[in-house]
């Protein structure tokens, strides 16, 4: 990773017209938000307050988003996709489009279907032809090549109607985290015009897999939010299931079974190392991180019984935390780390159940007809998603006292819901019927915005990271 600009090294030129002038100090990192010029648009980014809520589907809608190419004032060879800056412009607004278009809140237009914009008028909208094509809000931004090999690319948010300038942030970056700076982008005009927490620069771990039904093998894999750079972690060699993000996003916490024995550990996302947690005695499930990073759950079946234990994340003594006849999976912590909810079976059959973070307190909170399973907190502490195996496998949502249970899919099987970090968005894997194909789609909490992410073979097991630092 390049590392963070200091802001004060970014300089203004005093040349009226002129975008940006930098000066990078050997302190520079990625992806701070910078200073930028102003445009010339009379209102200032924290003066203009947006009304509305995301959960308002029509309001949003309508809202049309034009997003024009990003100009370069030069075209100078990048060696990253498009190969110069005037090729990534229009890359790098595709992203910002894609990743607006797909959440299902905005009706963006991108540069696809836009005519191009130059340079000095990046801040200098022409706001009466944007009128006149219907648009509400408009993100123009400009890509520039630097003398040390890094690209500047800077995002501006204007609200057409009252031709005034919304927010505006830029990034330093490698030419290889391009992706990283139109996230960026697309985070900033999201959570400016929805008033929520942006997640579109987060990454995403789930279970790679290949061969036939009755052979699996199953590799660590990890991507970025919208399905790009993809790559492996593990070789297959060792069978990998349900892994997890650390609330810090540098770990992952998977499950590992070599010749039959289970293990958990934990994967350093930048050095590429990991260490065991823990060697479980029996058949073991589901490892689940506290929201300090501090212990891992998990669950272990012993002569018939399933229970779940807790460990520290970096190994040791483990605590047991429900200990009756049956099954107990799961264990997904609250997000101030104050409860637990899990599924078992203890009353006849699987249902939701909560319990304070020592494992006392135990009670059910679900009692639909059906079964339960896999439930996680939502990082907002509103809402717990689970699987409802209501004949279909289907994802729904309730709230923390089991009330206002919602479906939000109603396909054949749809199973195992990890949240967005903003909580709006959960994703979960898909089983075709017939073929047992397994994919990896998302859908917001409407229920009526579904998407699925193109990943290189079939996937299972999503798990979403937080917000990239």
């Amino acid at each position: 990773m390049s590392r963070l600009c200091n802001p004060q090294s970014l300089l203004r030129m005093s040349v009226p017209g002129a975008i940006l002038s930098i000066l990078l100090t050997p302190a520079m990192v990625f992806a701070q938000a910078q200073p930028l010029p102003p445009s010339s648009a009379p209102a200032a980014a924290d003066q203009q307050v947006l009304t509305g809520s995301v959960t308002d589907d029509s309001a949003w809608r309508d809202l049309g988003i034009a997003i024009p190419a990003f100009p370069t004032d030069q075209s100078v060879p990048t060696g990253a996709d498009g190969g110069n800056t005037e090729a990534l412009g229009r890359n790098l607004a595709r992203v910002v489009f894609s990743d607006l278009k797909d959440n299902g809140l905005f009706k963006p237009t991108g540069p696809d279907a836009l005519p191009g914009i130059g340079y000095a008028e990046v801040t200098a909208p022409a706001f009466a032809g944007w009128r006149a094509r219907s648009a509400e809000m408009l993100v123009q931004g400009f890509v520039k090549g630097g003398a040390d090999g890094r690209l500047t690319v800077g995002c501006y948010l204007y609200d057409v109607a009252l031709g005034k300038e919304l927010a505006r942030q830029g990034y330093v970056v490698r030419p290889v985290e391009w992706r990283r700076a139109a996230h960026k982008c697309a985070d900033m005009v999201y959570s400016r015009l929805s008033g929520e927490s942006p997640f579109f620069d987060s990454k995403i771990a789930y279970i790679a897999e290949t061969g036939p039904k009755d052979h699996r093998r199953k590799q660590l894999a990890i991507m970025d939010s919208d399905g790009a750079n993809h790559r492996f972690i593990t070789s297959g060699q060792a069978t990998a299931l349900t892994p997890r993000y650390s609330p810090d996003y540098r770990q992952i916490a998977y499950l590992s079974y070599v010749d039959g024995r289970p293990r958990i550990y934990v994967y350093d996302v930048g050095t590429g190392h990991q260490h065991l947690v823990t060697e479980a005695r029996g058949p073991t499930f589901a490892p689940r991180w506290s929201p300090d990073g501090r212990y891992i759950l998990y669950s272990m079946a012993i002569a018939g019984n399933t229970d779940i234990y807790r460990v520290p994340a970096t190994g040791g003594q483990s605590v047991r935390l429900t200990n009756t006849p049956g099954i107990n999976i799961g264990g997904s912590y609250s997000p101030d780390g104050r409860k637990i909810v899990f599924e078992s079976d203890r009353g006849g059959h699987q249902q939701i159940y909560v319990m304070n973070a020592d494992g006392s307190g135990q009670h059910r909170i679900s009692f639909f007809s059906g079964r339960a399973a896999t439930p996680e907190w939502s990082p907002r502490g509103d809402q717990i998603a689970f699987t409802c195996i209501c004949g279909n496998l289907r994802i729904a949502v309730m709230d923390p006292d089991g009330n206002n249970r919602r479906f939000l899919t109603d396909n054949w099987q749809d199973e195992a819901p990890t949240w967005a970090p903003n909580g709006r968005i959960i994703q979960f894997f898909r089983t075709e019927r017939g073929t047992g194909h397994t994919s990896i789609w998302q859908v917001d909490l409407t229920g009526r915005n579904e998407r699925r992410l193109k990943t290189p073979v079939d996937a299972s097991d999503p798990a979403w990271g937080p917000v990239l630092p």
